[in-house]
């Protein structure tokens, strides 16, 4: 697992062009990829919603678009950087205003128990320093019948595989050197998206975590996966 205080030190160095680096690596479809979990995680109604490893805010943004005004939305990160783009953003909108951006670390969230009625993460889980802690102590702040929405890299379909690797292994960390001027950062998320867990592997690691419901759909020939996790009893 990667250590946490080095992973936040990458992600401050790439921060003022994160945006540009992931619209371009993606192709764009990572504007697709969060209008599904957006319309997921509104299936549930939630009344407040905590988003994890926020970066600069594009998921919480999203967020408030979807689901409105009456919905309180928290978003949290552990990288100040990458918080301090989503602040720069939000004031660019006046229907973001009411977004809060705080530090937090997945390890030891400052929240109280019981007390989100949804969780989402994106791209994050693959850079827990401890997975299993990271994914109980969310499950600590996740109200009973409350759900954790995991957007994140997965293992693509058999045919498609030896092309994505191809990109993911030569032609990602080229390209995103050129567009954040650091290719080292790219090369370690290059070989933490390779080295991630299939959507059943990421869901039996839920389950022992101690969410009861898990139910994982995979996107575009499942480079990605969406997670829903549902706690549905008190953590123990």
């Amino acid at each position: 697992m990667p250590e946490g205080k080095a992973v936040s030190q990458m992600f401050a160095g790439i921060a003022g062009r994160y945006d540009i680096a992931n619209h371009l690596l993606s192709g764009g479809i990572d504007f697709y990829w969060r209008r599904v979990l957006t319309r997921l995680v509104r299936a549930r109604s939630p009344k407040n919603v905590v988003d994890l490893a926020t970066g600069s805010g594009d998921v919480a943004f999203k967020l408030r678009d979807r689901l409105g005004p009456a919905v309180a939305i928290n978003g949290l990160d552990f990288c100040e950087p990458m918080l301090d783009e989503a602040r720069r953003k939000k004031t660019q909108h006046a229907a973001y205003s009411d977004i809060a951006f705080n530090f937090g670390d997945c390890m030891d969230l400052p929240l109280a128990d019981a007390s989100a009625d949804a969780v989402t993460i994106s791209f994050g889980v693959r850079n827990f320093e401890d997975r299993q802690r990271g994914l109980k102590e969310i499950l600590r702040v996740l109200r009973p019948g409350g759900s954790l929405f995991v957007l994140e890299f997965s293992q693509p379909d058999p045919w498609f595989r030896p092309f994505y690797y191809l990109y993911l292994k030569f032609i990602l960390p080229l390209v995103a050197g050129i567009a954040t001027g650091d290719k080292s950062a790219y090369d370690y998320l290059a070989g933490t998206i390779e080295n991630f867990p299939t959507k059943e592997a990421l869901s039996e690691q839920l389950t022992l975590a101690g969410y009861e419901t898990v139910h994982a759909t995979g996107l575009t020939f499942s480079i990605v996966a969406i997670h829903e996790a549902r706690k549905t009893h008190p953590a123990k």
